[in-house]
């Protein structure tokens, strides 16, 4: 979840933009039929919603273009649906599994717009997804080339980054010291909206990319990454695009680490920023730096290559410190037979990293100054056991096995929900991805807790008149809810490998429809993809809307999606008591809370649209 509030600057003129008008202005009308605006695969599941007061089915028809009836059925009546606020009519017409354009579903007296049952459904969208993290890189130009045209060139944004720690009077008026070295930061990827670099955020949104890899080499089949099918610059160096756009944001985080011999007075055990802070001298050698950012909130819209501000590193972490080790070691061992060199580096950085955290196992992300996000966590036994997940499984040391399995998240009885501040479950993906020295007690324990939490994404599904396999805990949709959905959609992709069991794939079809336009607002949340694509997001440089002669975002590009619990920023604050969950979201690039894009959400998008295409 991004943290940016950059809506205090903007203008008075700007506020007063209409968002209905600004998000729709290029859209047809919404259909009052839902489904995924990109169509259907032959074999797969076919569902639609429909918003309809009847209380009794209503007789539904599938046409040709020709405008010829190829199958017919009624719908199931669901009800009144609490995220969505409608009374909603369901259709299934999976056992139609002719290939053809300009179908249409007619019922009720309504008519669909037209769509496809085809093959490659996806193909097109894992790679626009992909090409997120290339546009989003800092230190080099965006070229049009490589971004899909010359409207989305840029010169290179922050191209030589050398930053000291950030120091001074914080908002609780805590003094902070400072640090006594300035680091080479140069590269990475910007998180969000913002210009800010941040290594928990950049951690999981690493760790996905590697984990598709390593999925993608342990199935045994080519890889739809391979060197040059990707657009980026590495091409024709003979490594695996996914790995090049991979590496461009480990060198960064390797980059963030401290010297060795570092000392920093730092507050110690102190989970919640206030005024009174005090501050211990430690050892922070191996440690990581937990972001490096803008010294004040920059203006929107705001090309990186424009950026004014002064660039500050904030203090070391101990939960960018075990981000570190678990994607360097995970690093260490996608690259062992790519780059040794490389891997070895990956390797030491790793171990130099845990060894640290283990040093300092309470240094919080509490440093309360303006310009970025905080990603603050004091829950870290999380961030523990994935690092010893990772490095156990580069190494086989028994150090890292016995962390792993004295952790509570060994074993659980249920795959917990992930996130950037929620890490365990990628420790357990990892374990069940890449092999190990586990029994097969183990590996079957492992594996028990990931179907378990499928199935209940299963039933949420089933209580959710849309169909969408996630039902948060209290109803309200969650800032960045639309990753929520992916990661849980990355869940069930695992337990359908795991398995075999057809309705696991068939619910991450269920989870990429919602994503794709099977919603009430008919949206489909990815730009470029879709007839009503999300065009106005929250970034400072595909910022059409605030500034004509700046881009709409390329295709390919995940909004955060509806928030219905933290309504903060002006847009949403109009919306807030007035719409259900699911409709609580506009269309706007004033709303950081409920249209910002993210590295940690593009992440899961290029997973699950790699996956569903490789599982066709």
């Amino acid at each position: 979840m991004p943290f940016t509030f950059p809506a205090l600057f903007l203008s008075a003129a700007m506020l007063a933009l209409s968002s209905v008008a600004a998000a729709s202005a290029a859209d047809p009308p919404p259909s009052p039929v839902r489904f995924n605006q990109l169509g259907f695969e032959p074999g797969g599941t076919k569902r639609a919603v429909v918003p309809h007061p009847a209380t009794t089915p209503l007789a539904w028809r599938l046409i040709d273009a020709a405008g010829r009836e190829r199958t017919r059925g009624v719908t199931r009546v669901f009800g009144r649906d609490a995220a969505s606020g409608e009374h909603v009519h369901q259709i299934d017409f999976g056992v139609f599994r002719v290939p053809g354009d300009g179908y249409r579903l007619i019922v009720g007296g309504a008519r669909s717009r037209p769509f496809a049952v085809r093959e490659g459904l996806y193909g097109r969208l894992k790679y626009d997804a992909l090409n997120f993290f290339y546009q989003n890189r800092a230190a080099v130009p965006i070229e049009a080339r490589f971004a899909g045209g010359a409207r989305w060139a840029r010169p290179a944004g922050h191209p030589q980054e050398v930053a000291g720690c950030v120091a001074g009077r914080d908002a609780h008026g805590n003094e902070w010291p400072g640090c006594p070295h300035r680091l080479d930061v140069t590269g990475g990827w910007y998180d969000a909206g913002d210009h800010g670099k941040y290594v928990v955020n950049g951690g999981i949104s690493l760790w996905t990319l590697l984990n598709l890899n390593e999925r993608l080499a342990r199935a045994g089949r080519a890889s739809p990454f391979a060197d040059g099918r990707a657009r980026l610059p590495e091409a024709g160096n003979g490594v695996d695009d996914l790995l090049d756009e991979a590496r461009w944001q480990t060198e960064f985080m390797l980059r963030m680490q401290t010297p060795d011999g570092t000392r920093l007075r730092v507050p110690v055990g102190a989970e919640r920023s206030a005024p009174g802070l005090r501050f211990s001298e430690i050892d922070a050698g191996g440690m990581a730096h937990h972001k490096v950012a803008d010294e004040k909130w920059t203006a929107l819209p705001m090309p990186p290559h424009l950026d004014p501000e002064r660039r500050v590193l904030f203090p070391p972490t101990t939960a960018a410190t075990l981000n570190l080790a678990a994607v360097a070691a995970q690093c260490g061992r996608t690259w062992r037979a790519v780059d040794p060199a490389f891997a070895d580096r990956c390797r030491r950085a790793a171990e130099r990293a845990y060894a640290a955290a283990k040093r300092n196992p309470t240094v919080y992300a509490i440093a309360d100054f303006p310009g970025s996000g905080g990603y603050g966590d004091d829950e870290l036994s999380d961030e523990f056991y994935w690092a010893a997940a990772e490095l156990y499984l580069l190494t086989g040391d028994r150090r890292y096995e016995r962390d792993l399995r004295a952790s509570p998240h060994f074993g659980a009885d249920r795959a917990a929900e992930f996130a950037w501040p929620a890490v365990a479950t990628l420790g357990t993906i990892s374990l069940l991805t890449a092999p190990s020295a586990l029994s097969a007690a183990d590996l079957a324990r492992l594996r028990a807790g990931v179907v378990a939490t499928a199935d209940a994404r299963l039933a949420d599904r089933d209580r959710v008149g849309y169909m969408v396999p996630y039902a948060p805990r209290g109803g309200g949709y969650p800032w960045g809810s639309n990753s929520s959905v992916l990661n849980g959609a990355m869940l069930l992709a695992l337990a359908h490998d795991l398995t075999g069991n057809r309705r696991y794939r068939d619910a991450v079809t269920d989870a990429i429809d919602y994503v794709l336009g099977r919603n009430p607002l008919d949206r489909s949340y990815i730009s470029g993809h879709g007839a009503r694509p999300m065009r106005n997001p929250h970034h400072r440089f595909w910022a059409n809307q605030l500034d004509p002669k700046l881009p709409l975002p390329p295709p390919g590009v995940l909004s955060g999606g509806p928030n219905s619990t933290s309504m903060g920023d002006p847009v949403a604050a109009e919306l807030k008591g007035k719409c259900a969950p699911q409709t609580c979201w506009v269309d706007d690039a004033r709303s950081y809370t409920m249209n910002e894009v993210a590295i940690n959400w593009n992440a899961p998008l290029v997973w699950v649209a790699t996956w569903l295409d490789g599982t066709g």
